[in-house]
């Protein structure tokens, strides 16, 4: 009997938690009942009643599982670290406030079944705030067409099925700040797409900010394009072009002594904040690049479990 992992995220979830796992396991005594299947949960350090109820539904099941991180890791290196830890011949990876829609796994496993390695869920509709979504539709075209060596999916967020043979590609990796999506994109073969409609959230609000979203824009735009430095490159140059000819024009005028400037200093002034607007922008774009390879060069673990449940298996990296 194949055996199938789904690894549920969790972060301050306490009223998605126990429904999602009833859920979960009503799937697998009818529609996947001819699976065998654990549940992974892996909690960000919640500071709700999260943590109490995962251990209430380790002891009354143990095909239940959780990992509890000693601090919040990040919506990236925990949910990769889960997929890490699944025993099963495939991997499901979802998040627990039900916009990643449960009746969508039989047609990952089946999608599976039918050959593909790398099954991924893909918003074609969703029911969140309209403006929100098209503002997620532009960032994906942005670096779909900046990545030009690499073939990104639009509307894909890490809700899908993932074959052992390509969590084997995820665990050789050794990546301290991995971002699936671009994994998948990169490394991914026999990718298979399934499109749905994203629900709102069952209960509570989005624990996403503007800082969680810019992380993901960062990481994705520097892991995976190189326009941000190239941008600088061609920025630098044209405005060296540019200084030196207005440079050598100003000198002919003063040396001719035919006209003179009477302007004061506020071209000086608004040259000065222009240029120095300039610099700082290009200083942070190299700063953004310089944290990405920081990172990856510290080598730190993606997550460090302060306990887990239920896992008689050695633990994998």
């Amino acid at each position: 009997m194949k055996k199938i992992s789904v690894v549920v995220t969790t972060y301050n979830e306490e009223e998605n938690v126990m429904p999602m796992i009833e859920a979960l396991t009503s799937l697998f005594k009818h529609e996947l009942n001819q699976y065998d299947y654990e549940l992974i949960f892996i909690d960000n350090c919640s500071t709700d009643k999260t943590e109490a109820l995962l251990e209430e539904a380790c002891a009354k099941d143990k095909k239940v599982k959780a990992i509890f991180n000693i601090r919040n890791f990040g919506a990236f290196n925990s949910p990769y670290y889960g997929l890490l830890q699944a025993t099963g011949d495939c991997a499901i990876l979802m998040a627990c406030d039900f916009q990643d829609p449960v009746e969508v796994l039989p047609k990952f496993v089946k999608e599976w079944e039918n050959g593909y390695k790398v099954v991924v869920g893909v918003k074609n509709k969703s029911k969140e705030n309209p403006i929100l979504y098209g503002l997620r539709s532009l960032y994906y075209k942005l670096i779909r067409s900046l990545s030009s060596s690499i073939n990104q999916i639009d509307h894909f967020t890490g809700f899908g099925l993932y074959d052992r043979s390509f969590l084997e590609i995820m665990r050789g990796l050794k990546d301290s700040t991995p971002f699936l999506r671009g994994v998948v994109a990169e490394y991914g073969h026999k990718i298979k797409t399934v499109p749905f409609e994203q629900p709102k959230r069952l209960h509570g609000k989005t624990h996403h900010n503007f800082s969680s979203l810019y992380d993901a824009s960062m990481l994705s735009f520097t892991s995976y394009t190189t326009l941000g430095l190239r941008i600088v490159t061609i920025t630098g140059f044209l405005f060296s072009v540019g200084s030196f000819i207005i440079g050598l024009v100003y000198l002919i005028i003063k040396l001719r002594h035919w006209y003179y400037f009477n302007m004061g200093m506020a071209p000086v002034v608004v040259g000065m904040f222009f240029l120095g607007s300039v610099i700082l922008m290009t200083l942070g774009l190299l700063g953004e690049y310089l944290i990405s390879i920081n990172r990856r060069t510290m080598k730190r673990p993606l997550v460090i479990e302060e306990r887990r449940i239920n896992f008689e298996e050695a633990k994998n990296d």
